[in-house]
């Protein structure tokens, strides 16, 4: 199995701990959650008792500081566990949502008692987050969001519907993006944190969504009907935030996205490989004929610019310097790939390729989303014209 920089030369930013990091999470994946693929499949979302297990090892909050029960690093261990996952192709678990994007909402705006409230349980395992930001009516257009949330007291009322919510079957943790000020767009959003353990009065998990791909994923509609929640569950102390907060950590959800991206083109490249040199056709293998080597050439080409770009937004990221329009580029040009790459390797394997007994088959279903999550690359692309 490659390192993170695949074959080619070390990572900028990889350490030796990085590299103990990704054995770990490797063999967790291998051993201890593929071997039951085919039942979450078939069962459609996770088993509670992975999420536990990841914990256990120290696999999630990678970046949580200790003193809240993480593992004290930053978003360069997230981002190996995460490239691991993706690599080995895993992708039951929600990881990714859980550990590289709501532990850090919590991390970054939530008070000493929030923090130490919720962070140890997500570190644990015993805790499972979502956030829930997209509505039935509206998609990327976060500040057209009908969610809301009318103060009681000392209590919200939450009122409204949020679909595609990632993990959403069993969060425990929800943070919820709502309108404060309906009369206000951005300046009238507000994210909240829910707490849905056993389904409480007012909250309702919809069907689990049937996908293309990530067929063991839990994706679900949640439902708000006046459900009560204490005020001080409010993230940042004060009204209105939620859309500057959304703002700045959606730069690192899209990185996030880009590590799958980048894992999954070398995951299909060396598959691929492997297959073409051991598949003959017209009497030699296909790795010998020359179409054959031409597309493997071009997407192995495509998959190490991709890794360089990739090592550069960490490294920019790690400093504080990833600004909206790069990270933009870096989800949508390495989500393209991804889909591009997949695809034709995919086309090398023939009619095999379209069988689910080859893992190239449910790479190319479980590719697709990532054009369409964390902000389409349609609108990656506006973001980016409107920094020219």
């Amino acid at each position: 199995m490659p390192t993170l920089a695949s074959d080619g030369p070390s990572s900028p930013w990889r350490e030796p701990e990085h590299d103990d990091l990704a054995d770990l999470a490797r063999t967790f994946f291998t051993k201890e959650v593929l071997p039951h693929s085919e039942r979450l499949l078939a069962q459609g979302h996770p088993d509670r008792e992975h999420y536990r297990r990841a914990g256990e090892l120290g696999l999630l909050g990678l970046s949580v500081p200790e003193e809240y029960g993480g593992g004290g690093g930053g978003f360069t261990h997230e981002a190996v566990m995460l490239h691991e996952q993706a690599y080995t192709g895993e992708s039951s678990l929600g990881l990714a949502v859980h550990s590289g994007i709501v532990t850090g909402y919590l991390a970054t705006y939530g008070s000493e008692e929030q923090k130490r409230r919720w962070l140890p349980g997500l570190c644990s395992g015993d805790l499972v987050g979502a956030i829930a930001m997209t509505e039935p009516d509206g998609g990327s257009d976060l500040q057209a969001m009908r969610t809301r949330a009318v103060r009681d007291g000392d209590d919200y009322l939450v009122t409204g519907a949020k679909t595609f919510i990632t993990n959403g079957g069993l969060a425990d943790l929800i943070i919820v993006a709502v309108k404060t000020d309906p009369e206000q767009r951005a300046a009238g959003v507000s994210l909240l944190v829910c707490e849905v353990s056993g389904d409480p009065a007012g909250f309702r998990r919809g069907r689990l969504l049937s996908k293309i791909g990530l067929h063991a994923n839990d994706t679900a509609e949640l439902f708000f009907d006046e459900f009560r929640m204490p005020a001080d569950n409010l993230l940042g102390g004060a009204e209105g935030l939620g859309f500057i907060q959304l703002m700045q950590q959606l730069p690192q959800e899209r990185l996030v996205i880009g590590v799958g991206a980048v894992a999954a083109m070398e995951r299909a490249i060396e598959l691929t490989v492997a297959y073409t040199k051991e598949r003959a056709a017209f009497g030699k293998p296909l790795m010998g004929h020359q179409n054959t080597r031409m597309v493997l050439a071009e997407c192995a080409t495509r998959a190490r610019v991709s890794r360089v770009f990739l090592d550069d937004c960490i490294v920019r990221h790690t400093r504080g310097e990833l600004d909206v329009a790069t990270a933009a580029m870096a989800k949508y040009w390495l989500t393209d790939g991804q889909c591009e790459v997949i695809d034709r390797c995919l086309q090398l394997f023939g009619g095999y390729g379209y069988t689910t007994e080859y893992p190239i088959a449910r790479m190319y279903a479980d590719a697709r989303v990532q054009k369409i999550y964390g902000g389409t690359n349609e609108i990656m692309k506006e973001l980016i014209a409107r920094a020219l």
